[in-house]
């Protein structure tokens, strides 16, 4: 039997992940990058069509988020940077080369912490670098047959920010959880949103085995279209098991970009992989370097928010919560949760933590955006009326979900529906009589001491009550009932 890919290769991954940066205009001039429903090489000028004479300018917003990037990562920021022209000939690019960084970025060094399944994960940050985003390349069946490809210029030009780590990964779940950290540290910085599906943030990863033991890296592969992150740890995982089988056979890897395909589970040949040479690097003679002073970068500092690592132990330490109520939490809801906590009186943070895991996240996957339109205080206020007493934990769960659904009132709801606890005793007694009357074999195995039996005439309680009943009330009134 052929030993685990673990005990035979290091797996050695690095990853390269591009964000489309959150800003009004593109990278060097002034078109505007909200492209979303805009016709094909309608946002496009002089500038990001590449035309001759053209010059560009620098966008100081996409600069500033960078610098964000960088000080959130523990970067270290230089006093004075520089643009590159780094050259390739595609039909996405319309110049012949891109304004990038190479050799002085934004930001050099740093790291993000991650946690796996195998514990806590450090992963070295090589730099983050600004550029211009390329052309999109749509292909499709030629109305006479064949196939063509079209170039729609819109995306040309919106500001890019390049993340490269060092090749330190060590699995495909680490790599996953880097791109899901990152993202998260993004939307929290407010750089970009980051959505996947749209391109606005693209991971690529590459990939090298080698024997165990050893110190020389293996030959790397470039996986690239990978859409979410479920695609980047099934594409990486695939690339390592492939890489595994090739090597055990004797056979060469050859350094390359592959694809992946997303429905067959498989990588697939793209092309051969440039080296950095290959691009032919030199200093962008149209921009001037780029010079940062300490005023400027303080000031950034200064605006950045809690960032998540931070939230997370916080929630820990303040609130009590589970390190994973806590990264949940923050990975989905965190300003939300924290309105409900700022509410007067604040409510119990282990169960709106709970609501908020069971009842708002599930409501999420329909809709995305649906607590940046609610208000933290209804969870708050929800919470407090369920321990007072006034609402049962059915209930509690029923009004918080139609709640998110329709933005109706946690008050409002619990009214019109009348779905205030009863813990009425002489009210719960009447019920109760009519339960034992109507389960009399249930009743004789209570009385057997049948433990399940005394729970399954509690749950007839709680049906006819529709959920009002208080349940332990019930169930402490049911035994005493039942063993006299």
């Amino acid at each position: 039997m052929t030993a685990p890919v673990a005990t035979r290769y290091e797996v050695v991954i690095g990853v390269e992940i591009h964000v489309q940066l959150k800003t009004a205009s593109k990278m060097f001039c002034a078109c505007s990058t909200d492209v979303r429903g805009a016709g094909p090489n309608s946002n496009t000028c002089p500038v990001c069509l590449g035309l001759p004479g053209a010059l560009p300018v620098i966008n100081r917003r996409a600069v500033e988020h960078v610098l964000a990037t960088g000080l959130a990562i523990g970067a270290a920021i230089p006093e004075v940077t520089r643009w590159d022209r780094k050259n390739y000939f595609y039909p996405d690019l319309p110049k012949g080369y891109q304004i990038s960084q190479y050799d002085l970025p934004l930001a050099a060094g740093g790291s993000l912490a991650v946690e796996t399944s195998d514990g806590p994960v450090s992963v070295g940050i090589t730099r983050a670098h600004l550029e211009e985003d390329t052309a999109r390349l749509l292909h499709q069946d030629a109305p006479g047959g064949g196939r063509l490809s079209l170039v729609d210029f819109n995306r040309s030009g919106i500001p890019l920010m390049e993340i490269v780590t060092e090749p330190v990964i060590g699995s495909a779940e680490a790599a996953r959880r880097y791109a899901e950290e990152l993202r998260l540290l993004l939307l929290t910085i407010g750089a970009s949103d980051a959505q996947m599906e749209e391109g606005q943030m693209r991971v690529e990863a590459n990939v090298s085995l080698r024997p165990a033991g050893t110190e020389v890296l293996g030959t790397r592969v470039e996986v690239k279209n990978m859409n979410s992150f479920r695609s980047v740890e099934r594409a990486i995982a695939f690339e390592v098991d492939r890489q595994a089988r090739a090597l055990d056979a004797g056979e060469l890897i050859v350094q390359e970009t592959r694809g992946w395909d997303d429905t067959r589970g498989v990588t697939y040949t793209m092309r051969l992989k440039e080296e950095s040479e290959d691009y032919r690097y030199f200093p962008e003679p149209d921009l001037p370097p780029l010079r940062t002073d300490a005023a400027m970068i303080e000031t950034i500092r200064a605006a950045m928010p809690e960032l998540p690592a931070a939230r997370r132990a916080r929630y820990r330490e303040q609130f009590g919560l589970s390190a994973y109520d806590a990264a949940v939490i923050v990975a989905a809801a965190g300003d939300y949760f924290q309105a409900a906590m700022a509410a007067d009186p604040p409510p119990d943070p282990k169960l709106a933590a709970s609501l908020l895991s069971k009842i708002a996240l599930r409501e999420q996957k329909s809709e995305p955006d649906i607590l940046g339109r609610r208000s933290g205080a209804e969870l708050a206020a929800l919470v407090n009326l369920r321990n007072a007493g006034e609402l049962s934990s059915q209930n509690a769960e029923e009004v918080y979900g139609e709640h998110l659904r329709t933005g109706e009132s946690v008050a409002s709801i619990i009214a019109v529906r009348g779905l205030r606890q009863i813990s009425d005793q002489s009210a719960l007694g009447a019920v109760i009589e009519e339960v034992i009357a109507a389960n009399p074999a249930a009743v004789a195995d209570v009385r057997g001491g049948k433990e399940q039996a005394l729970k399954f005439l509690t749950g007839q309680v709680m049906k006819q009550t529709r959920g009002q009943a208080d349940a332990a009330l019930v169930q402490r009134l049911l035994g005493e009932r039942l063993r006299q």
